[in-house]
C-alpha cells in the first residue's frame, strides 16, 4: 500500500468530518469549496503554518515531530486508536515491529490447548489480517466449521464480505462490517508493505461494493468488547458479550471470546450448542 497516499487520505477524511464550529472557529460564507475544515483552519487550531501542514497532508510525513503530531491529532479530535494511526502512517518506524510482518502467523501449541480447555465458552484467536488461527469447539458450533475450510480461507473480513450466511448469522451485518474494516485498516497503518494483506485488501474491494465503500471511509478500531446478536441456525438469536485480549508478547494475536449472561435464554443456547455433537451443528462459517 502507497504509505503517502494513506497518509493523505486520511488527513483529508478526518478533517472533512469536522465543521468551524465543532471546533469554536467562525463559519464565514454561505459557501464553503470543501467539506469539513479548510487546511488554513485545521493549521491554526495544531499551532502550525498552513505550508507545514500542507506538506504533511500530501504525505510528507517523515520529518514531521511527534509533539506536531500530537497538536494535528488534537486538532482533528482524534481518538487515541486513531492518533496511533497517524503515527504509524506518518513516521512508520515508529513502531517497533514484532515479528515478520509477512507470511502466515502460526499458532503456538499451548494457546490451542489453552482455548480446547475453555469448555463451553466459544473462543478463538484472531491474528494480523484479521485471520482465525486457532478455535474451539465451541467457537466452531457457534461461528461456524472453520476446520473444514483451506486455511487462507479462514479470514473474519473474507468470511463477512464474501461468505454466503454472514448476513443471516449477523443481524446487525452493518456494525460488524464497519467493525471489520476498521481493524483491518489499522492493521494496514501498521503493516503497508504486507503483500498478503494488500492482496486481501484489493480481492475485497473488487468483490465487495459495500467493502469500496467502508475501506474509503478511513474509519480505524481496535477490537474491544461489546455485545454481539447472533442468529443462529439452529438455537436462534443469541445476545452475547464479546471480550478481546491482546497477547502480551504478541500484540498482533488476540484471544476472543463470547459469553452470556447466567440464567439467560442465550446460556441456555449455549448449552444446547455445548451438548450437541459438533457435526451435528457445524455450519459454513460466516
Amino acid at each position: 500500500m502507497d504509505q503517502r497516499a494513506e497518509l493523505t487520505e486520511f488527513l483529508r477524511s478526518r478533517r472533512a468530518r469536522l465543521k468551524p464550529a465543532d471546533v469554536g472557529l467562525p463559519e464565514f460564507g454561505r459557501h464553503r469549496r470543501v467539506p469539513g475544515l479548510r487546511r488554513e483552519e485545521l493549521a491554526q487550531l495544531a499551532g502550525v503554518s498552513v505550508a507545514y501542514y500542507t506538506r504533511l497532508e500530501q504525505g510528507n510525513g517523515q520529518n514531521v515531530s511527534l509533539e506536531v503530531l500530537d497538536a494535528i491529532a488534537r486538532a482533528l479530535r482524534l481518538s487515541d486508536t486513531e492518533r496511533d494511526h497517524l503515527t504509524h502512517l506518518a513516521k512508520p518506524k515508529q513502531k517497533k515491529k514484532r515479528g515478520s510482518p509477512t507470511g502466515r502467523q502460526k499458532l503456538r501449541p499451548g494457546l490451542q490447548y489453552l482455548v480446547d480447555a475453555m469448555d463451553g465458552v466459544p473462543a478463538f484467536f484472531l491474528g494480523r489480517r484479521m485471520d482465525i488461527l486457532g478455535w474451539n469447539r465451541m467457537a466452531r458450533a457457534l461461528l461456524g466449521d472453520f476446520a473444514a475450510m483451506a486455511p487462507e480461507e479462514r479470514n473474519m473480513a473474507r468470511l463477512v464480505f464474501l461468505g454466503s450466511h454472514a448476513r443471516d448469522l449477523y443481524p446487525d451485518w452493518d456494525a460488524k462490517a464497519t467493525e471489520v474494516v476498521s481493524v483491518l485498516r489499522l492493521c494496514a497503518g501498521c503493516y503497508p508493505d504486507d503483500p498478503q494483506l494488500s492482496a486481501l485488501v484489493g480481492e475485497l474491494s473488487v468483490k465487495s461494493e459495500e467493502f469500496r465503500a467502508l475501506w474509503a471511509a478511513h474509519t480505524v478500531a481496535e477490537k474491544g468488547h461489546g455485545i454481539k446478536r447472533l442468529n443462529h441456525p439452529l438455537v436462534g438469536e443469541l445476545t452475547l458479550s464479546y471480550e478481546t485480549l491482546r497477547l502480551p508478547d504478541d500484540h498482533d494475536l488476540s484471544l476472543v471470546t463470547y459469553q452470556a449472561e447466567p440464567g439467560s435464554p442465550s446460556a441456555d443456547a449455549l448449552r444446547l450448542l455445548a451438548n450437541w455433537g459438533v457435526d451435528e451443528v457445524a455450519t459454513e462459517p460466516a
